[in-house]
């Protein structure tokens, strides 16, 4: 047996989210199905985080166990003539044994867009969340200060998929507004060494709340201190979310 790591992006509008699920198109589903078609394996592939319906990932990390004799880079383009064209696989390398993606991933960095303003994309309502009033990027990324370093996140913690501690570290985080090609995004961006259920969905839905003006500055962090879910924002929807890469040990 070898292990081998895939390092994959994936368009998750028409997904519902990366884990296996009956009856349901998922990524993890694609990926096994394109495996199967090329080393005719029936196995179970670990990504270094499952990501929800309708999230997107740059550059998500898979790791499996293969009886497949094929070098890696062919093995990728194997693949890739499998997989759907909301699907690919950037890069396909051989690891030593047990090597596991969970285990592996000691950092990754998250980002979430917003378009503001009285005037909708249509060609970004799979990839952006829109809100047609404009929000004070200023306010936000001052307000998000107060997450970076290490704290216990149960606050921005949405129930149902309990962990044995919500404390996490938070390396960098920010907002910033991007003007290109006439248009405008507000990208939110952090980086931790892991996050609990919703925890990047929900502090966007409390940082808006501060960019509407509806919040001060300093609410944030009176929410991080209430250890209570119900004192945060809306949980904002998948649809603006992407993994942007994942950090290895190794």
């Amino acid at each position: 047996m070898r292990s081998l790591k895939l390092t994959l992006a994936y368009d998750g509008a028409q997904f519902h989210g990366w884990q296996w699920q009956p009856g349901r198109r998922t990524v993890q589903g694609e990926l096994e199905m394109a495996i199967f078609n090329v080393t005719g394996e029936q196995l179970r592939v670990v990504a270094s985080g499952r990501t929800d319906a309708g999230v997107h990932a740059l550059a998500q990390v898979v790791s499996f166990a293969t009886r497949t004799h094929l070098a890696p880079d062919i093995l990728r383009r194997a693949l890739n003539a499998n997989l759907p064209a909301d699907m690919t696989i950037h890069d396909a390398a051989e690891v030593p044994d047990g090597f596991d993606a969970i285990d592996e991933a000691v950092a990754k960095r998250y980002r979430y867009v917003i378009c503001d303003g009285p005037r909708r994309d249509v060609f970004a309502r799979c990839y952006a969340w829109y809100l047609h009033y404009e929000l004070d990027v200023t306010a936000m990324h001052a307000a998000a200060q107060v997450l970076q370093g290490t704290h216990d996140f149960k606050s921005f913690e949405t129930s149902g998929s309990a962990r044995v501690s919500t404390v996490r570290t938070i390396y960098e985080i920010g907002v910033q507004r991007r003007e290109e090609d006439g248009s405008s995004r507000i990208i939110f961006e952090v980086e931790a060494n892991g996050f609990l259920y919703n925890m990047v969905r929900n502090i966007v839905g409390t940082l808006v709340q501060v960019g509407r003006g509806k919040q001060g500055i300093g609410w944030p962090g009176e929410v991080l201190a209430q250890r209570d879910r119900r004192c945060a924002g809306m949980t904002a929807p998948p649809h603006g979310l992407y993994l942007v890469y994942v950090k290895l040990r190794t």
